[in-house]
């Protein structure tokens, strides 16, 4: 099975922590964040496509093709378009299910296995700074209503982090755009509630990485998603 992680983007709110690294190979106790998540992925996936674009070559030297048991692939993202731009980009080495998630947050193994057992599926965490993030609403049964995006005025909710589980069929759905150069994930998978149930999954575990306050947060808190 294979796993696409996006890790194009430069990470500016990191400041200058990112002049000459992309955010992913920020360390957090002597690793790069995103070895850390390569060594978090479950056994089922073999395969790993890295979305590069700021600094590349510095993710591609430091991995090469290979990280322990799993076959890495490159693709460049030219054009920063948004999570459903960067996507696109591997629809043609893909098959079937995969596993997508951003390159700075971190999660849990046994989380991303339980995203596994699902054609579609959406990862959410229970946040009392709601206001960062977009929400997630879902119906009784645990299924995607919608995610609404920021700015919004909610505090306690469950956000939307990051990491899904989708179907190749996600490709035929006409990409949802969300600026004049954007196209959004997430609200992509909104626009095929109808067609598929799409699950939601709920964890206690997650740390997001976008600024520097954030980093020393998973420093002190590595050691849980270590497996």
């Amino acid at each position: 099975m294979k796993a696409v992680i996006l890790v194009a983007g430069r990470g500016t709110r990191m400041g200058n922590l990112t002049d000459n690294v992309p955010k992913p190979m920020l360390k957090i106790i002597g690793k790069p964040i995103l070895e850390h998540k390569l060594e978090s992925l479950p056994e089922e996936i073999n395969e790993v496509i890295l979305i590069v674009g700021y600094k590349k070559e510095i993710i591609k030297n430091y991995f090469g093709n290979k990280h322990k048991n799993l076959k890495i692939i490159y693709i460049e993202q030219k054009q920063l378009n948004g999570t459903g731009g960067a996507l696109k980009l591997a629809e043609d080495y893909l098959e079937d299910r995969f596993l997508v998630l951003m390159g700075d947050d971190l999660y849990k193994k046994e989380d991303l296995k339980r995203l596994l057992k699902n054609k579609f599926a959406i990862l959410t965490y229970e946040t009392e700074n709601a206001r960062q993030f977009g929400f997630i609403e879902m119906d009784s049964d645990g299924n995607l209503l919608n995610i609404k995006e920021r700015p919004h005025n909610e505090n306690r909710r469950f956000v939307n982090i990051g990491a899904y589980v989708i179907s190749k069929s996600y490709f035929k759905q006409e990409m949802v755009k969300i600026s004049d150069s954007e196209y959004g994930l997430p609200q992509t998978l909104v626009s095929m509630k109808d067609k598929c149930d799409i699950r939601i999954l709920k964890t206690k575990n997650w740390q997001p990485i976008g600024s520097p306050s954030d980093l020393k947060k998973a420093e002190k808190v590595i050691n849980n998603f270590i497996n």
